[in-house]
């Protein structure tokens, strides 16, 4: 559908750098080359790594590891590096280098052969696999600089380390996306709310993404602009893809408020790509000239890779073109996502997630239903929108609040369920979900970190992805999962504010 929301993985590239140093000779080196080579090609050929690998050079000396961090940074499809110390590479070579990149670094401590070769060892042999001693030499040396980084720790036949070195290639993915991210805002956020607003300025400053407003009748213009060619075949579109309610078909009462949904479609489609925007936000108090609250457009620009957040909630839609990015490729879906009401049932606690309108069906392989209601709000027609039930599964619900002197995220773990019952009177689409480690803990702890209302519910990727980018992004993350308890969740939060300020002063 698009090309600004593009979410595939594949033009992305992660260098893959190897420290060692001259002392042991050139034959040494081409060892060390040959065998971080073959590292590298057993990396990319685990099946959780989505991101290619490439190798470069072995690295021996500080101008060279100087220039690969300027090549790195300067080149757009780099969206991180692996280094691993093969041999003993004198960390002091490292300084410049790291101090200069500005690309998320991850440090893979390995080695070569699997199993000692007990009958075999000599001191050539522990000339060559130096791993163990030349990764802390290089480990200390990203402490004393203060760099930011991930750490995975095994052979690389173990499919555990695929996983991580996979988790951390979807974070810097994501924070890639987000780094260069447009965002659009029609109109302001609801009047009154607190969570929507935040430091725009702040947020490019931290984060890269540039969110701007533009007027709600820009959006009209576009939309009434559509042509009727156009809109014929994207309600053609429509039929094919969804279970459409009857009175919406073609020759029905209701068939032009469809027409009119697939002008909305086509409208902030093409606003949104001659804006070179990935996301964007609307809100139901400022609609203008258009006649629908965007319903069903939204859900489908989502499906496709685009940010959304509702109600102006910007910092919702960055978290939502991340997701969809981070989770490229995977089973699942990711949508925005509110807390919306409960089942209090003692012991069988549930949270029930909708919005208005706007939840995405990537979050479920079962046909939606095209349907038509009234909204109650907006003092507009009544919209068209998707309606289902997300599918079961594992996943994890988020939120980003500007905190004043920091942007905060907490996580929630939760396992999406099927309803109890059917919902045959709820004309939205909607998630059932039980919190961990359970609903009063995760509730009392969201609360009490004055998290947000809108989220982002990921059933693609888990907490060690959103963990990763929130390292990755310098930016406080508080999670709450089966360990959780409320008095270790209150000593985190005031830990926290003291960390942050501090190093925010520094």
């Amino acid at each position: 559908m698009s090309t600004a929301a593009n979410t595939s993985l594949d033009g992305y590239e992660v260098w893959f750098l190897t420290g060692s140093q001259h002392l042991y000779g050139e034959d040494v080196l081409k060892q060390v080359a040959a065998q971080s080579q073959e590292i590298a090609e057993r990396l990319n050929a685990a099946a959780d790594v989505p991101v290619r690998i490439v190798w470069k050079p072995v690295l021996t000396d500080s101008d060279a590891i100087r220039r690969t961090a300027l090549e790195a940074n300067s080149d757009d499809s780099v969206i991180g590096v692996t280094a691993w110390m093969h041999t003993f590479s004198p960390a002091k070579m490292w300084i410049q280098g790291l101090d200069l990149l500005r690309k998320p670094l991850l440090h893979l401590h390995t080695q070569a052969n699997r199993d000692l070769p007990w009958a075999d060892i000599d001191f050539e042999f522990m000339n060559l696999n130096q791993a163990a001693h030349g990764d802390r030499e290089f480990g200390y040396i990203q402490s004393r600089l203060g760099i930011a980084r991930k750490t995975v720790v095994g052979h690389v036949s173990n499919p555990e380390v695929g996983r991580q070195v996979g988790s951390w290639q979807r974070a810097a993915a994501g924070w890639a996306a987000v780094r260069t991210l447009k965002l659009t805002r029609f109109g302001d956020n609801m009047r009154n709310v607190a969570v929507t607003e935040g430091d725009k300025t702040e947020a490019e400053l931290r984060f890269g993404v540039a969110v701007n407003t533009w007027s709600v009748n820009e959006l009209a213009d576009a939309v009434h602009g559509a042509a009727e060619a156009d809109v014929d075949a994207l309600v053609a579109e429509y039929e094919d893809l969804y279970d459409v309610a009857p009175e919406l078909r073609a020759g029905a009462a209701r068939h032009e408020s469809l027409r009119y949904g697939a002008r909305i479609e086509l409208g902030l489609l093409s606003f949104l790509e001659a804006n070179g925007s990935a996301a964007f936000t609307t809100s139901f108090e400022d609609l203008g000239a258009l006649r629908q609250l965007p319903g069903l457009a939204v859900q489908r620009l989502m499906a496709a890779g685009y940010g959304f957040g509702a109600e102006g909630d910007w910092k919702t839609a960055i978290l939502v073109r991340a997701a969809k990015v981070m989770g490229a490729g995977l089973p699942g879906g990711a949508s925005l996502m509110e807390d919306y009401t409960y089942h209090l049932e003692p012991g069988a606690e549930k949270i029930l997630g909708a919005h208005m309108l706007e939840v995405c069906p990537s979050l479920t392989a079962t046909k939606p239903r095209l349907e038509i209601h009234p909204l109650g709000i907006g003092g507009k027609e009544d919209p068209v929108r998707l309606v289902f039930d997300a599918d079961a599964s594992p996943g994890v619900v988020v939120a980003l609040s500007d905190m004043r002197d920091r942007f905060r995220l907490v996580a929630n773990a939760v396992d999406v369920i099927p309803l109890d019952r059917p919902l045959p009177n709820l004309p939205v689409a909607r998630a059932l979900w039980e919190p961990k480690p359970d609903f009063a803990t995760s509730a009392a702890a969201w609360l009490t970190a004055g998290a947000a209302h809108h989220t982002v519910l990921s059933t693609q990727v888990g907490m060690d992805v959103f963990e990763d980018f929130a390292d990755i992004a310098k930016t406080e993350l508080l999670t709450i999962d089966q360990g959780t308890t409320i008095r270790q969740f209150k000593k985190e939060l005031n830990w926290n504010a003291a960390y942050y300020r501090l190093a925010g002063g520094l």
